[in-house]
């Protein structure tokens, strides 16, 4: 009987131990399995990355400023001249504008004959642009603007405006009636316009601008576009060219 137990004993001693030797096997296997498979998926994390990488890259190469932005939408909908009067308002705007290849610059003595022109421009391409200051150039081209209301002509008219920082400052800009309300020239275009919006913050400009143009599109009226003069050369993620 002794003999039986001892041989018992260790019988089971020897299994404990072969189980523990077999458990701490398979621990070791799965850990190497799962370090291959790390190995593995490695390349196609840091491929996926790399694809990442060159997609942002693509997107900053075709992202362009805010004025050729803007220019790129008229090209699109078949605007190839644009009249226009510099200022110091659209200055940079306008340098945006006459570095877009399809958009050609016409100069003209003042903001109506501007306005003018574009209406006739209308008539035969089917839409139009004129570009003009702030103050006294836009006050200037609102008879033309309300000439293009009345005769369903969808004109599109561009202003340069204050700087954005100066809507909350109380400033007094030079060439208007010298109140610091800034607002006075979005508000006289709304009313012989179909959609009349101010850009002054870079994220909303692309919604502004494909609302405006496409509201004058769609119901055949002028469209009023004011862009803030600092605003006009700063590129954002939104601006893409081509569209």
């Amino acid at each position: 009987v002794n003999t039986l137990s001892r041989l018992a004993v260790g019988t089971d001693g020897q299994t404990a131990e072969d189980g523990a030797a077999k458990a701490t096997q398979q621990q070791q296997q799965q850990k190497q399995q799962k370090q291959k498979h790390a190995k593995a998926d490695a390349p196609a994390a840091s491929s996926n990355t790399a694809a990442a990488g060159d997609d942002l890259e693509v997107h900053r190469e075709h992202c362009v400023s805010l004025g050729k932005f803007l220019a790129g939408r008229l090209v699109e909908v078949g605007v190839t001249h644009a009249f226009a009067v510099p200022g110091d308002f659209n200055l940079s705007l306008l340098d945006e504008l006459e570095a877009k290849e399809g958009l050609k610059m016409i100069w003209t003595c003042n903001e109506l004959n501007a306005g003018y022109a574009a209406d006739g421009f209308c008539r035969r391409a089917g839409v139009g642009a004129c570009v003009v200051t702030y103050g006294v150039g836009g006050l200037s081209a609102i008879n033309a603007a309300a000439g293009c209301y009345s005769e369903d002509l969808p004109v599109i008219f561009i202003s340069g405006g204050p700087n954005s920082n100066d809507y909350c400052a109380s400033h007094i800009i030079h060439h208007t009636i010298g109140l610091p309300d800034l607002g006075q020239q979005h508000r006289a275009f709304k009313e012989f316009t179909c959609a009349a919006v101010v850009v002054q913050h870079l994220a909303e400009a692309h919604h502004q601008i494909d609302f405006a143009i496409s509201e004058a599109l769609r119901r055949q009226k002028p469209a009023y576009i004011e862009i803030c003069c600092n605003l006009a050369g700063l590129t954002d993620p939104s601006f893409i060219d081509p569209p």
